[in-house]
C-alpha cells in the first residue's frame, strides 16, 4: 500500500472511531487497535525492501552481519514500542504507555552494548 491509501484508511477509521466516542467508547478503541495493526502489517511488507537495501549497503562497506541484524532488531523494537505505547495512550493508559516506551529504550540500549564495546575497543587500539 502507498502512503495515500494508508492516510485514507487512517482518516476514515479515525472518523469512524470518533462516531463511537459519544455512546460506545470501547468500539472506538477497538477500531483504533485494528487500524494500528493494519498499518503495522503494511509496514512489515516494506521491511523486506529495507532489509535488502541494508544488505546491499553492507556489501559495499563490508559490515559484519551481526551489526546489521542488531540494527534491524533496534528498528523493530522502536517501532513495536511506539505502536504499543500509542495504542495504550489512545485507550487512556498513559502510565502503561510510558512504561512500554522506557522498556523499549532499555531494550535498544541492551542491544547496542556489544556494538558500543566493539567501538570502544577499536578506539583503544588506535590510541595504543
Amino acid at each position: 500500500m502507498n502512503m495515500i491509501q494508508i492516510g485514507l484508511i487512517g482518516a476514515a477509521g479515525t472518523l469512524l472511531a470518533v462516531q463511537f466516542k459519544g455512546g460506545r467508547e470501547e468500539y472506538g478503541i477497538y477500531i483504533s487497535i485494528v487500524l494500528s495493526l493494519i498499518i503495522f502489517f503494511c509496514v512489515l511488507d516494506h521491511m523486506g525492501i529495507i532489509i535488502e537495501a541494508v544488505k546491499t549497503i553492507s556489501s559495499y562497506i563490508h559490515l559484519e552481519a551481526a551489526y546489521i541484524g542488531t540494527l534491524i532488531k533496534m528498528l523493530g523494537i522502536t517501532y513495536i514500542a511506539e505502536l504499543s505505547a500509542g495504542i495504550c495512550k489512545d485507550a487512556g493508559y498513559q502510565t502503561v504507555a510510558v512504561q512500554i516506551e522506557i522498556f523499549g529504550k532499555l531494550a535498544v540500549l541492551v542491544l547496542c552494548m556489544p556494538v558500543l564495546l566493539a567501538l570502544l575497543d577499536t578506539i583503544q587500539e588506535f590510541l595504543s
